[in-house]
């Protein structure tokens, strides 16, 4: 097995392009925030002039399409075939897995590079607890044939209280299904779960004493696993990616984030104004990410400091890495 830390780079690029906000689920950690968002459906002559803005890295960037739910949008084969077309150097669907518009008839695995797939629970009764009855049947079944048509599917696992004690029966369904590729993510409060009381997030020994383990076990399952860093150890150096790569968060309503954590709020650092990048002015994330404080992240300090304890003497316990710093590991 070879684990490594996914280390930022100056020449790597992640465009994560949501192309409309509607969903046919109300999934419980629903980050999407409509005010904050926008309601519209990008028309696929706007998601071209968009990509193309982005598209002076082509070699260099990965975009992922989503939503809501991506395949919503009639449009989505053709904006996969634009962006494949402008010579970007991936190109992904994220998905709840149902599939609209007979996406998988109108696109080639050569055009979608990776599809992945949302299942946050490896038994029907806690996925579906999550994300909506019938969820789990559709999902599974959208994996299945994706796979049987030869496109790489991969599976996305949001960690909560709720589905973590099923994290260590996914190896086994993974590997049923003939799923090679996991990506674990932990829960955050943004969006339509940041209004709740009960915080659905796992505690930092919680998730040290689940995650680790199961991350092995999936790897001699033959499954390539990845997962965010969440907890610094205590010589590791934090960086924040928005300072070292290149990563945009795109939304229907024209706001840039370069942090997803700043996504509930109007501290986006560009935006899309007459189909043109502009930057916006102070104060914007891109004059919060620069602090450097002792808890690591700024931004999780700002806008989740129930994430962080501290000692008697005020310092943290542990320090936060960047949520877009990730592990990984191969079998």
């Amino acid at each position: 097995m070879q684990k490594r830390t996914v280390s930022f780079s100056r020449h790597a690029s992640n465009l994560f392009f949501h192309i409309l906000t509607n969903c046919n689920l109300r999934c419980e950690h629903c980050y999407i925030n409509k005010e904050q968002h926008g309601a519209e459906t990008l028309d696929i002559e706007t998601v071209r002039k968009w990509l193309a803005l982005f598209s002076d890295t082509k070699h260099e960037t990965n975009v992922v399409f989503l939503g809501g739910e991506p395949t919503l949008h009639p449009d989505l084969a053709e904006a996969v075939k634009e962006a494949k077309t402008l010579g970007f150097q991936s190109v992904t669907i994220d998905t709840n897995g149902y599939l609209f518009h007979d996406i998988l008839d109108r696109v080639t695995p050569k055009e979608a590079d990776f599809i992945s797939f949302s299942l946050d629970g490896a038994t029907r009764k806690t996925n579906d607890a999550i994300r909506g009855n019938g969820c789990y049947d559709r999902c599974v079944t959208g994996i299945k044939n994706a796979l049987s048509r030869g496109f790489s599917a991969s599976v996305i696992y949001t960690v909560s209280n709720h589905n973590l004690h099923e994290l260590a029966m996914m190896p086994e369904l993974l590997k049923n299904m003939g799923v090679h590729r996991f990506f674990i993510q932990v829960n955050g409060l943004r969006g339509k779960s940041s209004g709740k009381t009960e915080t659905p997030q796992v505690t930092r020994e919680q998730w040290l004493q689940t995650v680790p383990k199961v991350v092995e076990k999936l790897a001699r399952a033959g499954i390539t696993v990845t997962w965010p860093k969440v907890f610094l150890d205590p010589d590791d150096r934090f960086e924040c990616a928005a300072l070292v790569s290149k990563n945009y968060f795109v939304f229907p309503n024209g706001r840039v984030y370069q942090c997803p954590l700043c996504e509930d709020y109007p501290l986006h650092s560009i935006e899309i104004k007459d189909d043109r990048l502009v930057k916006t002015s102070k104060i914007s994330e891109q004059d919060l990410y620069q602090l450097s404080i002792p808890e690591g992240c700024v931004m999780n300090k700002l806008i989740q400091p129930g994430n962080i304890s501290f000692n008697p003497d005020g310092s943290p316990e542990h320090r936060i890495a960047c949520c877009m710093l990730k592990e990984e590991i191969r079998p």
